[in-house]
């Protein structure tokens, strides 16, 4: 079963708890909160849920919170094989993942309302990767690290 990874630090727990209380009831994907009480900074938060994409299956994923989801997003950017994207919108979270073939997506606890959070998470953990004409970019793009 495809599991999907969550992390959040201090200021953005809140908005991963109710993400991840809707996520739970979907039985196609396990969820793994792996900081329950949030990290005390994105930083820590984000490397945990890299190196569990990083030695985990080809389909797992990952959300990661903070307040703006800038900082998840420049910590993950960092490391080598790992294609990120910072989401705000249902659209963009579904086409990263389509086109892309994202492993991870950062979400801002001060940018998103709850709502909005739990489609981005449903349409991004629901996508499939097209590959095709695709994976010439996806394979660009591990190259730069």
């Amino acid at each position: 079963m495809k599991k999907v990874f969550l992390t959040s630090d201090k200021d953005g727990i809140k908005l991963k708890n109710i993400v991840k209380e809707n996520l739970i009831h979907n039985k196609r994907f396990t969820i793994i909160d792996l900081t329950p009480e949030g990290a005390e900074d994105f930083i820590a938060s984000t490397n945990l849920i890299v190196e569990a994409l990083n030695n985990g299956s080809s389909e797992d994923l990952g959300i990661a919170f903070d307040a703006y989801g800038v900082g998840s997003f420049m910590a993950a950017n960092k490391h080598k094989g790992m294609i990120v994207a910072e989401i705000s919108d249902e659209r963009s979270a579904y086409m990263t993942r389509e086109h892309n073939n994202t492993k991870l997506i950062t979400l801002g606890s001060e940018i998103l309302g709850s709502k909005l959070a739990i489609n981005i998470a449903n349409e991004f953990i629901t996508a499939k990767y097209d590959g095709g004409r695709h994976q010439v970019r996806v394979d660009m793009l591990n190259s730069m690290c």
